[in-house]
């Protein structure tokens, strides 16, 4: 039996499937002017954060001294501005999508918008990523480049008040240069944090070093050695701690971000439908109503 002579399906039976599937099928217009609308308004909630001071996290030796409760707000402000910027990009992207076909189920067209939600919530933090990398990765093309790796460490920024510390001195030659010695003193204090800590044998390298090379008694290089060994534990142990809560901060933002696009996307699409909006959305109603009551 030919295709050809097979009759005609029913109209209302085309306009059904059309509704169910188009309703599964995603609209890349509404889901990318969401994700834009997410990323930009994260970078300013962000970056006004970190001008006020909401930063768990800081290139500045005086960050340490910031408390654990100044911590805990700035993670609760970086768990807040991703719901109100992904839930934006969520409604925005269920306001403006399209409906596959009126008369579909309501179940179908609010996974649709739910659906369009999570995928602005998974572009925007892609694209977030990205940002952030390339924001690092332009950080690190300022530093010099002939820097041997023996003249670097992981510990400078962390330590660099420590550092500076050891090996003051009253009167130095203007041409020495310590920076080999800074990187070898900065990765033998990287050790303090350690389940042995210090090693004897390192204590006593580093009394000899700041000896030779600031001209101390070797008792007031001893004293220097072991403040320098206690403040460089403690900044460790501080350093650990903000970056625990800077991840589990970001982990749980990026989770409710994901909630947040899904509810904000449900709501933009009764917001398009004309159908009655949640508790939390009622004031979206009384604008609309002033409004229409405004105009002609």
């Amino acid at each position: 039996m030919s295709m050809e002579g097979l009759p005609p399906a029913p109209r209302a039976d085309v306009e059904a499937y059309r509704a169910d599937r188009g309703s599964r099928y995603l609209q890349w217009s509404p889901i990318l002017l969401g994700a834009f609308a997410a990323t930009a308004l994260s970078f300013v909630m962000v970056t006004f954060g970190a001008s006020v001071g909401l930063g768990v996290t800081s290139a500045a030796p005086t960050w340490r001294d910031a408390s654990a409760a100044l911590w805990i707000l700035s993670g609760i402000y970086l768990i807040l501005q991703a719901i109100l910027s992904f839930g934006l990009g969520g409604y925005i992207a269920g306001w403006v999508r399209t409906p596959a076909a009126p008369g579909g189920p309501v179940e179908h067209t609010e996974q649709a918008d739910g659906l369009h939600g999570l995928a602005v919530w998974a572009l925007a933090v892609v694209m977030g990523a990205v940002l952030a990398t390339l924001l690092g990765a332009a950080t690190l093309s300022r530093t010099p480049s002939g820097v041997t790796s023996a003249r670097t460490s992981a510990a400078e920024p962390l330590l660099s008040y420590e550092l500076d510390r050891l090996y003051r001195a009253g009167r130095r030659a203007p041409t020495v240069d310590l920076s080999s010695e800074r990187a070898e003193a900065g990765r033998i204090l990287l050790t303090t944090s350690s389940h042995d800590g210090l090693s004897a044998d390192d204590r006593t390298y580093l009394i000899q070093q700041v000896v030779g090379t600031t001209g101390l008694a070797p008792a007031d290089a001893e004293r220097r050695v072991d403040t320098v060994i206690a403040n460089a534990k403690t900044a460790i142990a501080r350093s650990r701690r903000s970056t625990i809560i800077l991840a589990f901060s970001v982990a749980t933002a990026v989770l409710l971000g994901a909630i947040a696009a899904w509810a904000a996307a449900c709501a933009g699409g009764r917001h398009r439908d004309g159908a009655p909006l949640p508790e939390w959305m009622a004031h979206s109603n009384a604008l609309d109503r002033r409004r229409t009551a405004v105009l002609p």
